[in-house]
């Protein structure tokens, strides 16, 4: 069940963000985790239509790959390439990923982590994740992307928690289907 205030502030937002589940505490104390799994269960196609809505028909067709970050965005990621026959490029945690070429340490909302990429060959990416909190992740995957030799030229998540960011790369900021501001 959501709480009061982001009940309030889902009547603003596009229409999937009612299906969010806010948990309050989660994974640690003081966090509200913003659980999309209710929305994943029964409007995934509608999820993944709004995903593609963030980019016009002609940035579709200058994207060779899309980015997910570990793990979550595999889901938007892999669904966003089938939808739009290109290709799907991971973003891993340490250890799971083989002929690793590039690594990065990046800040949490709640500790710190580290993801893997092998190499890249050039083409141009959209990053996606489920959600962006600080940012950390987001912009380690870009700094990952460029440093493998991708070109980032989009970054995408489903939720965006504007209060906890102004994260942009290289003058581009992520595109959200669901923002809360507070």
């Amino acid at each position: 069940m959501l709480c009061h205030k982001y009940k309030k502030l889902i009547m603003k937002q596009h229409p999937l963000a009612q299906y969010l589940d806010a948990v309050p505490d989660f994974p640690k104390e003081g966090i509200l985790f913003q659980d999309i799994s209710p929305l994943l269960r029964d409007h995934f196609v509608a999820t993944i239509d709004a995903m593609s809505l963030l980019f016009s028909a002609k940035e579709w067709t200058e994207v060779d790959y899309l980015v997910g970050v570990e793990s979550r965005g595999f889901i938007f990621a892999s669904a966003l390439a089938l939808k739009h026959d290109k290709g799907f490029v991971k973003v891993r945690k340490t250890g799971k990923l083989p002929n690793v070429h590039a690594s990065m340490e990046y800040g949490l909302e709640y500790g710190t982590d580290k993801l893997e990429m092998q190499k890249g060959d050039g083409k141009k990416v959209i990053i996606c994740d489920d959600l962006i909190a600080t940012g950390g992740s987001m912009q380690a995957a870009a700094k990952l992307c460029n440093e493998v030799g991708y070109e980032v030229v989009g970054m995408a998540c489903l939720v965006d928690l504007k209060a906890l960011n102004s994260f942009s790369h290289d003058g581009m900021a992520v595109r959200s289907v669901i923002q809360f501001d507070d």
